[in-house]
């Protein structure tokens, strides 16, 4: 899972994308956000992730503070979900950032 942005402002404020890719499937989720906040995290990884596909067993982001902080944290802990840190970026998430990086404009549209 990981964070792109600030990208050019788009309805509702929106110049962030989240993104996160199953390891397994190479499924990408991505949504446009406002701003980026550990609330606004749980809430993408709320509704895209777990109510469509369950918990899993770890996210693996980078050491953005947003996956550091005391709320991810006790919310992981919660669904009983590894929080797996890696200083660099996920490499699967930098090639969807790649090729879709011409399409940011039209996901913030909708």
């Amino acid at each position: 899972m990981d964070l792109i942005g600030k990208l050019p402002r788009a309805t509702g404020q929106r110049e962030y994308l989240i993104v996160a890719v199953d390891y397994f499937s190479k499924w990408v989720e991505a949504e446009p956000l406002s701003k980026i906040s550990e609330k606004e995290i749980i809430k993408f990884v709320w509704r895209n992730i777990i109510c469509r596909f369950g918990i899993p067993r770890a996210f693996v982001t980078d050491n953005g503070t947003q996956f550091q902080g005391k709320e991810f944290k006790r919310w992981c802990l919660e669904l009983k979900v590894k929080a797996v840190f890696h200083a660099r970026r996920n490499t699967s998430i930098q090639r969807t950032d790649r090729s879709d990086e011409q399409n940011y404009p039209a996901a913030f549209e909708s």
